[in-house]
């Protein structure tokens, strides 16, 4: 799975644009957001087939970046979590840019040291939480 980014003005009907252009080329979204943030709509989402989203997405004018994303599965019945994992990329000098979750309650995060992030990522799937 690969996370783009698409930033655009903020206006009514842009979510919808990105939606319907995605649909038309049978593109399925697996997870996301999008955010108003200083005039400006930053959208997220997760996507099996990147390189068409990014193509067609280009195509129709809008500006999109592709990130690596790490995925992991939190105990969702275990309170602490979101803190103990974000807390140990802190630790280990990882910067997370984006944070959300997927459709199958997976915690998709892009970070700015994909060889750490996964380190770390790995060592909590392992039961490893240093």
């Amino acid at each position: 799975m690969i996370d783009f980014e698409i930033v655009l003005d903020d206006r009514a009907g842009a979510l919808a644009d990105v939606g319907e252009t995605l649909a038309i080329h049978g593109i399925s979204i697996e997870g996301g957001g999008a955010w108003a943030i200083n005039n400006k709509a930053v959208m997220h989402f997760l996507v099996e087939d990147s390189a068409t989203a990014t193509t067609v997405l280009k195509e129709k004018g809008f500006t999109v970046s592709v990130n690596e994303v790490l995925v992991q599965r939190l105990k969702q019945d275990a309170p602490g979590q979101l803190g103990k994992i974000t807390r140990l990329m802190q630790k280990a000098g990882v910067n997370i840019k984006v944070l959300y979750s997927d459709h199958y309650n997976q915690l998709i995060l892009v970070v700015d040291d994909m060889e750490k992030g996964k380190e770390i990522s790995d060592n909590w799937t392992k039961g490893i939480y240093q």
